[in-house]
């Protein structure tokens, strides 16, 4: 039987038994051994926000289209950061060069499921590292969407980065800008957070809830602002404070999943007056610039390496390995108690 985690309802988790299927040709049977949850996009299903609840995203018009949704309870087998071992390789696979072997242990995207049935396209180069344990591929998504936001944000050597937002992709973020030059500045509601963002690099520190941070961040910088911010919390109103954070002619990357409408995010402010470059960063692509020598695979694979190299830790951010059994006590760890948790693993 094969155990996957869905979402019934909002605030709804159940883990869920199936036959388990047949293997189809061109594809590899994966058997799970970690699934990381997202504090983000998954939130956003688990509480019932996500706009593919109520609309439709139509990918030819590359609109959102209202009348129907395009998703419906019971939303089943989330998660894109999984890792396992290669249990079943379709026949007219096997020995074919770059195709994982039964036996290997591979890190890709197929859900919160205690196995996955994977095309085999999607797993050419997906081999875990030499040397690096498995725990550590858990990571190759959320890694590379910092990775993707940094290189959005054009960082120069010795430049000036605002980092909003010190969760798991927040803090790999920071680590990411202060390892292509930037001196970086840490914002966070929470200072559990903001204390491991100097274990991560951060020069210094705001909280958004106590401190003027654009104002602190322009003090910081001679009056200048920040020459780029990288918002990542997902708030409308960290994104506008981002926006007051940075130089004129400064970009700010908006890297969150923003829930409903702008409230709090003020256009015709600072962005008009500084000529703000806004860009929008999401996972489905690289920075258009990069697109004829980067790709999302490329950017995963050098995460994993730099983690593999020691120059990235991603072992102190899990704060909690749960049995998949006990997958409705993490979501609502992560719902209802964030300052106690970071990365929250499922152990299957």
């Amino acid at each position: 039987m094969e155990r996957v985690v869905q979402f019934t309802g909002p605030l709804q988790v159940e883990v869920a038994e199936h036959e388990t299927a047949p293997l189809p040709p061109g594809h590899l049977r994966v058997r799970t051994r970690y699934s990381g949850i997202s504090a983000g996009t998954e939130l956003t299903a688990y509480r019932g926000t996500n706009p593919y609840l109520t609309r439709t995203w139509d990918p030819e018009a590359r609109l959102f289209r209202d009348g129907a949704a395009g998703m419906e309870y019971p939303v089943a087998g989330w998660g894109y950061s999984e890792v396992g071992e290669v249990t079943e390789v379709s026949p007219e696979l096997r020995d074919t060069p770059g195709v994982p072997a039964a036996g290997d242990l591979v890190w890709g995207i197929w859900g919160h499921r205690s196995e996955g049935i994977v095309p085999v396209e999607r797993m050419v180069g997906h081999t875990l590292p030499e040397g690096l344990e498995p725990l550590a591929g858990a990571f190759a998504r959320v890694g590379a969407i910092a990775y993707n936001a940094v290189l959005s944000a054009g960082i120069n050597l010795g430049e000036d980065v605002a980092v909003f937002g010190q969760g798991v992709i927040g803090l790999i973020a920071t680590r990411l800008a202060q390892l292509s030059g930037a001196t970086v500045t840490a914002v966070d509601a929470l200072d559990v957070r903001l204390t491991k963002a100097v274990e991560y690099g951060a020069a210094r520190t705001l909280n958004a809830r106590t401190d003027s941070v654009a104002e602190a961040v322009r003090a910081a910088t001679g009056g200048r602002g920040a020459d780029a911010a990288i918002e990542i919390s997902g708030a409308h109103r960290a994104l506008h404070e981002a926006i007051r954070s940075v130089a004129v002619d400064g970009r700010v990357v908006a890297s969150g999943f923003y829930q409903g409408e702008g409230l709090g995010l003020r256009l015709g402010d600072e962005f008009h007056h500084n000529r703000v470059q806004l860009i929008c960063s999401q996972i489905g692509g690289v920075p258009p610039q990069l697109a004829g020598r980067w790709t999302v695979d490329r950017l995963q694979q050098t995460f994993l390496r730099l983690v593999n190299e020691g120059r990235i830790d991603v072992k102190s951010l899990v704060s909690h390995v749960v049995p998949v059994a006990d997958a409705a006590e993490a979501y609502t760890l992560l719902d209802r108690r964030p300052a106690d948790a970071l990365q929250v693993v499922l152990e299957f």
